[in-house]
């Protein structure tokens, strides 16, 4: 069984991600009520070059459609940071 943080990382490698930072802060959420229920909460920090020319709510949306079903039961909380390459 594979790790939700190595799941998630396996989700968003189509977006081909320069840098992708994956932090659990699950155990400091532990009596939260989605905590109990099996969902952690992430903070997400990925620079891609598919969110050039996408506005920072296009960007978000195609973290979570990438992370599909993990949404419904693996990931309760999501703090996201999505960034484009500078040049």
């Amino acid at each position: 069984m594979t790790s939700t943080t190595e799941q998630i990382r396996s989700c968003l490698a189509h977006l081909s991600p320069l840098i992708l930072e994956i932090q659990d802060d699950s155990a400091q959420h532990r009596n939260h009520p989605g905590a109990r229920e099996g969902g952690g909460h992430y903070r997400i920090r990925i620079v891609a070059e598919a969110f050039r020319h996408r506005s920072r709510l296009e960007a978000h949306r195609m973290v979570h459609t990438a992370l599909g079903s993990l949404m419904s039961k693996e990931i309760h909380a999501l703090q996201l940071d999505v960034q484009i390459p500078r040049v």
